[in-house]
Formats: C-alpha cells, structure tokens, sequence
C-alpha cells in the first residue's frame, strides 16, 4: 500500500485523497485473493517511520485505517478471512486499537485468507524486539537458530513472502519484512 500520496500529487490532489483512493482498492483486491484462495497476504499501512509525516496526514491515515476495520470486519468474518496485527498495537489511538482488536477477536477462528495488517510496523524494530525477547527469557546463544529466531518475530506461524508487490513502483525494501522476505520476488 504504498504511492497513494505520490499518485495523488501526481493527479493534483491534496494527499489525503490518494490515502482514500488506496483504501478503497483493498476490499477488492481482498476479496480477489480470498476467491483464488491465496493464504497469506500482508498489507503495510503503516510504518513506524509514517508518524514522522505531517500530523494532519498522520491523523488523517489513522482515522482512515480505523473507519475502513470497523466498516469491513464484519465481512472479513463472513468470509472466513483471519485478521492479524503486525507492529506495535499500543502506540496506536485508543479507537484505532479497539477496531483492531475486536476484528482479531471476531476472526481468529477463520481458515481462509490470513490477512496481516501491518501497522506501526518496522522490519528492525520487529527484529529488536525478537531479540528482546529472546534475552529477556535467557534462552542460551548456542540454542538459538532461525527456527527460534523466526518464532519470536510478528509472523510467527506464517511462512515467508514469496512475492514483495509495490503499488508505487518504488525499488525498495522500505523496512518492511526484512527477515521474512529475503527471497521473495519483487514486483513494481
């Protein structure tokens, strides 16, 4: 989900407007995948990096992702699709984790698509906190393989990407799944 705002500066639109565009293009996309029975999808909607942006944008983004949770996590239901959070939940608004939360809780039974949403995410600070963890339980250096490393990451329990789609035809990585996508195919 990335070159909303770029396309709407493209088409002289405030920035908001692509941010609005783009949201609307994922309950399609969606249900796309859901009927060709793709498993996993992650959607990046948020960096950790995205609250150094205008706070209007920020404000704007936030209220966005929360509108479009509640409005379609009844449907993600309905449809079998498992909703997941990647990132840092509390640093979220209240409401915005409260949507969250509630569509994790309505779906975490689903066995169709699991979609990842992540959100306040970064590939680092994934990594950090992986490894935080790992030495907050003392588990010894010699017992660690990626195995162990891969099951204190966001993902855990998902495999890896194989495809990397950016929507904005940017030739980065961006900080996003950088351990779980090391050998995913890109495409812009």
């Amino acid at each position: 989900m990335d070159g909303n705002g770029r396309w709407a500066k493209q088409h002289g639109l405030p920035r908001f407007e692509g941010h609005q565009a783009g949201a609307q293009n994922i309950h399609p996309i969606i249900k796309y995948l859901n009927q060709r029975r793709i498993k996993y999808v992650t959607l990046y909607g948020f960096s950790t990096e995205n609250w150094n942006r205008p706070e209007d944008e920020v404000n704007g983004l936030l209220y966005l992702f929360e509108e479009s949770i509640n409005k379609y996590a009844a449907e993600l239901q309905k449809n079998g699709i498992k909703l997941r959070h990647l990132g840092h939940l509390e640093e979220l608004p209240q409401g915005l984790q409260i949507a969250i939360n509630k569509a994790i809780e309505l779906t975490k039974n689903n066995t169709g698509v699991t979609l990842s949403f992540a959100l306040n995410y970064g590939g680092r600070l994934e990594i950090l906190d992986a490894l935080r963890h790992i030495i907050a339980e003392g588990i010894p250096v010699q017992k660690i393989d990626e195995q162990l490393f891969n099951s204190y990451l966001y993902t855990a329990g998902l495999p890896d990407v194989d495809l990397l789609i950016r929507t904005g035809g940017e030739f980065r990585i961006s900080n996003f799944l950088i351990w779980q996508a090391v050998y995913s195919e890109y495409y812009l």
